[in-house]
């Protein structure tokens, strides 16, 4: 009997229909022989509504309060498809995050988990149930209080269940047919992948790639978790994100199953139950997670409208003032990106230094290097928050050449005018205009041959 993890969205449980049609599908997994643990988010937009609900009582909610306001949409979402499965006749039982052995840190709203101890969960499974888990969620045992996971916490969640139960496969459900090159909402004619590595799939993910979150991407590459992403409205076989043999065994920092990465809900619901077939065997699982004979040149083309640009002008060009500058940025917990220093003018001996970062930790970044500026040197700060990052990923980058000639010749054919270049072994990082970088997409997508002859299908809205 093989386990499979399972993971659904809020808009695959944004209904009482779209329960029952869940519920479906996972009693046909268990009917075609397989132990299943499923992962649930809150029901359709019933987190945002409750953070709306929360800035109406008050302009800065406590963190531990909203994290207990926040975690009761996941607890509603896992009684009902718990009830929805007993309806069918099969055992099902649901646990909170706490329950299920979530461990995290003290951090409320964007907590990391420490370890997992699904002891319960465990019991259940022996005893014949379907084991329902709140995603999202976890409990730190210094303070006894409740935590979140942060956006795209039922993600991390799954995985880290697959990663402790030792799962065959953790399968993420999505309201597209799997990872494409591109965006399908941006480039209606992108090309669905079937199976891509979980080094591309990370570089695509820290990039703007919303079909799957770093967290995620990252704790299964650690601790070799085949994920298969898919469709929660049909069959299809979706994509497998493989481990490389050299990625493949776990590396925990510390504990059972630690997580280890940055900061990313997703998945409607089918129309018709799946095939009792269709559930992936183990033997599937570990042939796709092979690696292929050669990587393709490019995987995919991700961008990201969430972030802005700090200039920080009139820097003395002498040893140490970068460090003062990163050191200051570093103590107010803010993630830096892309990092450019300018040539220093001959004249002056002073130079810029520009580096990205998430637009929701700018003014707090910007109010830091003020109060630090007399110590520092610096004459200004610039701030833009009207870029945008372009993100051009393949492991293929390594043996072919020309890479670089091609994005940048297309960029200039079109117009698009380039402010920065960040380059990894598999990564190729552009920032421009943020009103040119759907154009950007597009003309790059087209450039490296990876548009379809069909146009991808998209059965939500919104990709999570």
């Amino acid at each position: 009997m093989s386990l499979i993890v399972q993971k659904y969205g809020g808009s695959s449980v944004a209904d009482a229909e779209s329960i029952k049609r869940v519920a479906k599908r996972i009693v046909e997994t268990r009917k075609a022989g397989n132990e299943v643990v499923v992962a649930v988010s809150a029901m359709g937009d019933s987190t945002d509504e409750l953070l709306d609900l929360a800035h109406q009582v008050t302009p800065i909610p406590a963190p531990r309060e909203l994290d207990m306001l926040l975690t009761a949409g996941e607890r509603i979402s896992m009684a009902l498809l718990a009830m929805s499965i007993r309806s069918m006749g099969h055992d099902a039982r649901s646990f909170t995050g706490s329950q299920a052995g979530m461990i995290t840190d003290a951090r409320h709203g964007q907590a990391r988990i420490v370890d997992v101890t699904p002891g319960r969960v465990r019991d259940a499974l022996d005893e014949g149930a379907i084991a329902i888990v709140a995603g999202f969620q976890g409990f730190n045992r210094g303070t006894g209080d409740i935590t979140t996971l942060g956006r795209g916490g039922s993600d991390t969640t799954a995985v880290a269940l697959a990663a402790a139960l030792g799962a065959d496969v953790c399968e993420i459900y999505t309201d597209v047919d799997g990872i494409y090159t591109a965006d399908p909402r941006l480039v209606p004619r992108a090309r669905k992948i079937t199976r891509i590595s979980s080094e591309e799939m990370l570089e695509l993910a820290a990039n703007g790639a919303k079909v799957l979150y770093i967290r995620a991407v990252e704790y299964a590459r650690r601790h070799g978790v085949t994920l298969h992403v898919r469709s929660s409205f049909n069959n299809n076989e979706g994509t497998i994100v493989y481990n490389a043999p050299e990625q493949s065994a776990p590396a925990p920092e510390s504990a059972p199953a630690p997580e280890s990465a940055p900061a990313p809900e997703s998945a409607p619901a089918p129309e018709s139950a799946p095939a009792p077939d269709t559930a992936p065997a183990p033997e599937t699982a570990r042939e796709n997670s092979e690696t292929p004979v050669e990587e393709p040149l490019i995987a995919g083309v991700a961008t990201d409208l969430s972030e802005a640009k700090i200039t920080v002008v009139g820097v003395p060009d002498i040893p140490g003032k970068a460090a003062q500058i990163f050191n200051i940025v570093a103590k107010t917990g803010a993630n830096i990106d892309m990092i450019v220093q300018n040539v220093s003018a001959a004249s002056t001996g002073l130079t810029d230094i520009s580096f990205t970062l998430p637009k929701s930790d700018g003014q707090t970044v910007l109010t830091a290097l003020t109060a630090e500026q007399g110590d520092v040197g610096f004459k200004a700060l610039q701030y833009d928050d009207q870029i945008g990052k372009l993100a051009l990923v393949g492991a293929g980058m390594r043996t072919n050449a020309g890479v670089s000639a091609k994005l940048f010749t297309a960029l200039y054919e079109a117009g698009i005018n380039i402010e920065m270049i960040s380059t990894s072994e598999i990564r190729i990082s552009v920032v421009t205009r943020a009103d040119t970088v759907n154009d950007a997409l597009r003309v790059v997508h087209a450039a490296f041959g990876l548009d379809s002859d069909d146009e991808a299908i998209v059965h939500g809205g919104t990709g999570r």
